[in-house]
């Protein structure tokens, strides 16, 4: 049996490994409906298509994160990453379209991550990237969720997503960083698959969208 440490080791590059061709291989699967999506929203709310915004990923390091647009665009496009901007800013209910509205509820808004996953800045279970801006915010213990690549689904996705807390998705990311195992990511694509089809956790009760994290109260001695 090989060692714990050299058996972690090889797992993390099967996972590598197979990130990366199950993303190639549903990327080439799913281009059909992906330029069937993409032709809508350009008919429906113009272009651009794709929704691209500077996110952490493993150890902070940014990189451009994608999904396809569910809004229409307006000044806070150009602000999204600047949360002392101050002006006029339409609720993301006012924004978003009927084709937004369907592209979140069945997750189809995600599928661009997969180029994500294919150029190695995500996988494909993890946790997800969230605003460069909360880098600060987090506590020493939230701040481990970046120990590894973030993901297009995840522990927290699958266990109420928008409607838990903030602080409890983070402590679901963490448990994810401490517990990770190749049958934990494979439980948690099976339960992504069921999760979508049960259209739960979409959004948090009182709020259209994901409310903004404002940072936690430390209690750590």
């Amino acid at each position: 049996m090989l060692p714990s440490g050299r058996r972690y080791r090889l797992q993390r590059a099967i996972k590598e490994v197979a990130d990366r061709c199950l993303a190639f291989t549903l990327l080439i699967l799913l281009s059909p409906l992906m330029l069937a999506i993409a032709i809508a929203i350009y008919v429906g709310m113009g272009k651009p298509a794709l929704f691209a915004q500077p996110r952490p990923g493993k150890g902070g390091n940014i990189f451009t994160f994608y999904k396809f647009r569910t809004m229409v665009p307006d000044a806070r496009e150009s602000v999204i990453d600047k949360p002392d901007y101050v002006g006029s800013v339409p609720p993301d209910s006012q924004r978003i379209t009927p084709l937004g509205q369907f592209l979140r509820k069945t997750s189809l808004d995600e599928l661009p991550q997969l180029w994500n996953v294919l150029n190695g800045d995500m996988s494909l279970v993890g946790p997800r990237p969230l605003r460069v801006y909360y880098l600060c915010r987090y506590t020493p213990e939230q701040a481990r969720r970046h120990n590894v690549k973030p993901g297009v689904t995840g522990w927290a996705q699958v266990n109420g997503r928008n409607s838990l807390s903030w602080e409890g998705k983070f402590e679901l990311d963490v448990w994810y960083v401490d517990h990770w195992s190749l049958w934990l990511d494979l439980k948690i694509l099976f339960l992504t698959v069921f999760k979508v089809w049960q259209q739960v956790g979409i959004r948090k009760e009182g709020a259209y969208t994901e409310v903004e994290f404002r940072g936690t109260i430390d209690k750590t001695p």
